[in-house]
């Protein structure tokens, strides 16, 4: 009898800190965004490949530089090079970890900066298969967290976005967990619950011994059958941006 109390007082402890799968998707999410953590500032050159349902193919070329900030989500600043219709277009992000974010778009031919209002951040971002909440970082109070099984070094974690005027009710994510949790991809699902478009990471390259990178990323949307691919080249992690490199004065400035 004694044996058996014993048994069941040594695998008590066990059974009330097993995780839940809510607590166990939270924590991969926090060991990715901590992995990330700490590259101060970047800037980025990207080539832009849009695909429409018949396979036609157009290219633009913008650029891209984000400030990594601590106390509240980054901030980041995209500006289109070519060609000569879209030049000087450029988005303005400011993610927040609490409420929703605030971004602007700067739009040349009219000189106007507008904002961007929630009810549209689920919008097609300058005509890709990217969303205009998309460009936001990945912050651990946008959403809630389930894990969802293991496959290999492969995690697939549910996300569920907080704010309601998100165009997701869930995204599917995929870290590999030898490779300190790199996202290598995102299911995205409409608000009624339908696979809508597939973003996948690919060439990945890691810089300063760190920060894990991807050179191709491709979306691919079922529901339009359309894809946005992302070509990115020339990181530069020692560009010391600061935040005065990240307002709409600045945004103004970056498209002339």
């Amino acid at each position: 009898m004694k044996k058996i109390i014993l048994i069941l007082l040594l695998s008590f402890p066990l059974l009330t800190t097993a995780q839940t799968a809510e607590e166990k998707g939270l924590e991969i999410v926090s060991k990715a965004i901590e992995a990330d953590r700490g590259f101060g500032s970047s800037s980025v050159d990207l080539r832009m490949v849009l695909k429409n349902k018949n396979g036609q193919l157009s290219e633009r070329t913008l650029s891209n530089k984000t400030l990594e900030l601590d106390e509240d989500g980054d901030k980041s600043m995209i500006v289109f090079t070519s060609p000569k219709d879209i030049k000087g277009t450029s988005t303005l992000t400011f993610t927040h970890k609490q409420g929703a974010d605030d971004q602007w778009l700067f739009l040349p031919s009219i000189k106007r900066t507008k904002r961007i209002s929630s009810s549209n951040k689920s919008g097609p971002f300058v005509g890709s298969e990217f969303a205009y909440e998309d460009l936001s970082s990945v912050e651990l109070e946008k959403n809630t967290y389930k894990f969802l099984k293991e496959e290999g070094d492969l995690l697939y974690v549910e996300q569920d976005p907080v704010d309601p005027k998100s165009g997701y009710k869930k995204r599917i994510a995929v870290y590999n967990q030898a490779k300190d949790y790199r996202l290598e991809s995102i299911e995205f699902y409409d608000r009624k619950g339908a696979l809508l478009k597939t973003l996948t990471y690919t060439e990945y390259k890691r810089y300063k011994d760190k920060f894990w990178r991807a050179s191709k990323f491709e979306m691919v949307n079922h529901q339009s059958k359309k894809e946005t691919f992302l070509f990115f080249n020339n990181y530069n992690f020692e560009v010391n941006l600061k935040g005065e490199d990240f307002t709409e004065m600045a945004l103004r400035r970056a498209a002339n």
